[in-house]
């Protein structure tokens, strides 16, 4: 049952959970505050991600500011992930990982509920820049339909300037490319206009079009023009590459 969750989880892509490991305690540590996982720590806590954060942002501004020069407001976007590109669920990662426990429905949407997710570093402001240059910021996330409307609660109290939020309205189908396609051509949510896409967000291979992780070197050219990465070593679509 365990390894059928998991398997869930991968083709979702996009919804968090800790990296397989149990905890091993520290002499003298109490058990509710285990060590995490490096990969928790360093996203967590390291200087290193909040400059690199930063780093893909400020980029991204400068790209998405060059390339909607000239463009009529309204009639472009900016394609975002929601978890680990603008909403920091570092904390859950943490709870699993202290308690030596795996990502699960309930406590996923526990988490959701509480719209404590802090913004990822540099988020809001590219979201508020978006936004004044005229262009929407589109939210296309892994998260169920089921949360969307706390989704929405977390990242305006994140501060993230937002104009739609695309959840998953089948929690067994993951793919977002007809979502993309929705925005481009109309038909996402009604008073939206088709929307010429700019740039992609994301933190997983699988947050930009037509991509997964046989994508080729042709394939990764438009990262740093229109395509952005976030780091996320905690979990992603590659978790499935053979560990060579």
């Amino acid at each position: 049952m365990r390894n059928a969750v998991w398997v869930l989880v991968l083709a979702a892509a996009c919804a968090p959970r800790p990296a397989t490991i149990t905890p091993t305690p520290i002499a003298g540590q109490r058990a509710d505050s285990l060590e995490v996982p490096n990969a928790i720590h360093w996203y967590r806590n390291a200087v290193e991600y909040r400059a690199i954060a930063r780093e893909v942002y400020r980029l991204a501004t400068e790209q998405v500011t060059r390339q909607a020069e000239g463009l009529p407001s309204g009639s472009w976007a900016v394609i975002m992930d929601a978890d680990e590109t603008v909403l920091d669920n570092s904390e859950y990662q943490r709870r699993n990982a202290v308690r030596g426990t795996s990502f699960n429905q309930e406590t996923w949407y526990a988490w959701a509920r509480e719209q404590a997710a802090p913004p990822v570093p540099g988020a809001p402001e590219f979201t508020r820049t978006v936004q004044r240059l005229g262009g929407r910021v589109a939210i296309v996330t892994g998260r169920d339909q089921a949360i969307c409307p706390e989704t929405e609660a977390n990242l305006r109290a994140a501060g993230v300037a937002v104009d739609v939020v695309l959840c998953r309205a089948d929690p067994a189908f993951s793919d977002k490319n007809p979502r993309f396609r929705a925005l481009a051509d109309g038909t996402a949510r009604a008073g939206l206009p088709p929307l010429r896409i700019i740039a992609w967000v994301g933190d997983n291979i699988l947050d930009f079009p037509g991509l997964d992780q046989a994508a080729d070197a042709s394939a990764l050219e438009p990262f740093g023009t229109r395509y952005f990465m976030l780091p996320n070593p905690m979990y992603g679509s590659w978790e499935r590459l053979p560990r060579r």
